[in-house]
């Protein structure tokens, strides 16, 4: 079997990094991810996770088993060590990782093309308030102090806190936007507008669509949020709903 050009998760990496490093159990490895904090990389949440992992890889042919043995009172276990073309794959996966931005698709993104079920621009911004406060926390656990331990081995944890300090800037001038109505969704025009060069939606949805808009916020239904789905952010501007806004790091 021809080992792929590309890990299929980042667990790959992790387990297989693992293994080249020294044989050992699914046991340890599972100690070590976490011990080391790679389960803020890889997703570890299932217990089989790291299991299914080995399985996956042996069958690619990257990793082999090495042995088994028995300790009192302990079920069976069974190491692991990588092979040959498990260290050469691991090296070609790491250069191209760091070399080559990949094509990945995280939920969010997604979640903002769509916005079905999203009540209007106020409905938006509790949402994005509340998603700040949430990445605020994982920002202050990524930004830990490792005293003694060599920046070399934090650099993940680094690029993770820009990224998520990155995200909370653009969510913070969003929601402010939303709050001063400079990001509002679109006028009927702008939905033709939207129908005749971005394939909208057709020309009765749009203008239910803008109907809609125009109507009071009792008017919405399921037609309202398929619609809003269709075109990404159309619906209700609700007024004068008081929402969280978005704690500011000091």
């Amino acid at each position: 079997m021809t080992p792929p050009s590309r890990p299929r998760s980042p667990l790959w990496f992790v387990v297989l990094g693992l293994a080249c490093e020294e044989p050992m159990h699914p046991y340890r490895m599972q100690t070590l991810i976490k011990q080391r904090g790679k389960d803020q990389i890889a997703n570890v949440a299932q217990r089989n996770s790291v299991y299914q992992t080995i399985d996956a890889l042996q069958r690619a042919g990257l990793i082999a088993i090495r042995g088994t043995s028995r300790e009192e009172r302990r079920p069976e276990r069974t190491t692991y060590e990588a092979t040959d073309e498990g260290r050469r794959a691991l090296r070609s996966w790491v250069r191209s990782g760091l070399s080559t931005p990949a094509r990945e698709f995280p939920e969010f993104p997604a979640a903002l093309a769509t916005l079905y079920g999203v009540d209007g621009p106020d409905d938006l911004r509790t949402l994005l308030a509340s998603r700040v406060e949430a990445l605020e926390a994982r920002l202050a656990d990524l930004e830990k102090p490792y005293p003694g331990l060599p920046r070399i081995f934090l650099l993940e944890s680094e690029h993770m806190a820009a990224v998520v300090r990155a995200e909370i800037k653009w969510l913070r001038s969003v929601v402010a936007d939303l709050r001063s109505g400079r990001l509002t969704y679109p006028s009927e025009q702008e939905i033709r507008q939207i129908s005749s060069s971005m394939g909208g939606p057709s020309e009765e949805a749009a203008r239910r669509i803008a109907r809609e808009m125009r109507g009071p916020s009792e008017s919405r239904g399921p037609g309202s949020r398929a619609a809003k789905s269709a075109i990404g952010s159309t619906g209700d501007k609700r007024r004068g709903k008081r929402v969280n806004e978005p704690r500011r790091r000091r």
